[in-house]
């Protein structure tokens, strides 16, 4: 492990055992926790350059430890909360979670990480959005360089808002993505927020002008393009096709191409879904 911080923190989580401390280590290693009834790990899913199949990132993903929570997500816990201020404790858990359990393992160096941040955040933090976050990374010597913060998707009354908090991430280091409804609405915050990615649905690929389009002006502004749920060879021949009318990169996530799973090491593979 390259992070010598970090190990030191998972010995002494090893010898504290579950019972004295919110987040601890199971038989394998692997960083746990607990929000209301439900002890939580972490699975991660690669985004993959198109081109080359080669990982460029992994996505964190919250999932239940008892077998019948394996398909658990975040969105369906963050339902049950009865407050604006246990989404923020879990949001938080979740990334801390993440962001362990992927620093730990020699297969992520190189790649980085993207979180997701629940929408009701976007309102419950009220000032200085990532900075709680930044600390917790500083704190366990990890590189807040290589994360990525995903925000979720916004109404046009609320863009002032998605300025807001894009802006206070900015601030404290963190590079972020936008969930677009659409190419349309992504080549609408190219200048506006200036996010460092958008994630796009590719199960709606119809507007395959604007899609074009979107991929070279986030080429030119510096911003990557992934396609998440990418389910159906169809759709990835799609993607193909668009990005090489576009004559630039895309980024591709999806169960096509992988499974979500909590070791690195079985999705480090090259290989994209022909």
């Amino acid at each position: 492990m390259s992070y010598p911080v970090l190990q030191h923190y998972l010995t002494r989580l090893s010898s504290a055992g579950a019972s004295n401390s919110s987040i601890w280590l199971d038989a394998e290693g692997k960083a746990e926790g607990k929000f209301f009834n439900c002890t939580m790990t972490s699975a991660f899913q690669p985004i993959r350059a198109l081109e080359t199949g080669r990982v460029i990132a992994y996505e964190g993903l919250a999932r239940g430890v008892a077998l019948a929570d394996q398909g658990l997500s975040l969105w369906k816990l963050l339902d049950h909360a009865a407050s604006d201020d246990e989404s923020v404790e879990l949001d938080r858990l979740c990334r801390m979670l993440h962001a362990i359990n992927f620093f730990r393992q020699d297969e992520g160096l190189g790649s980085d990480l993207y979180l997701n941040v629940h929408d009701r955040l976007l309102s419950a933090v009220s000032s200085n959005h990532g900075h709680a976050f930044q600390r917790i990374l500083a704190a366990l010597g990890l590189p807040i360089e290589r994360i990525v913060l995903q925000l979720p998707p916004v109404t046009a009354q609320q863009g002032w808002l998605l300025n807001y908090v894009a802006d206070n991430y900015r601030r404290n280091g963190f590079r972020f993505a936008v969930n677009a409804a659409g190419a349309q609405d992504a080549l609408a915050l190219i200048e506006r927020v200036r996010p460092d990615v958008f994630k796009l649905d590719a199960r709606s690929l119809s507007d395959e002008a604007g899609i074009v389009n979107l991929l070279r002006a986030s080429q030119a502004a510096g911003s990557r393009v992934v396609f998440k749920r990418l389910e159906t060879p169809q759709a990835l021949a799609s993607l193909r096709r668009l990005a090489a009318l576009a004559g630039s990169a895309v980024h591709v996530q999806g169960y096509l191409l992988d499974t979500p799973a909590a070791q690195l090491s079985s999705l480090h593979k090259e290989a994209v879904a022909a």
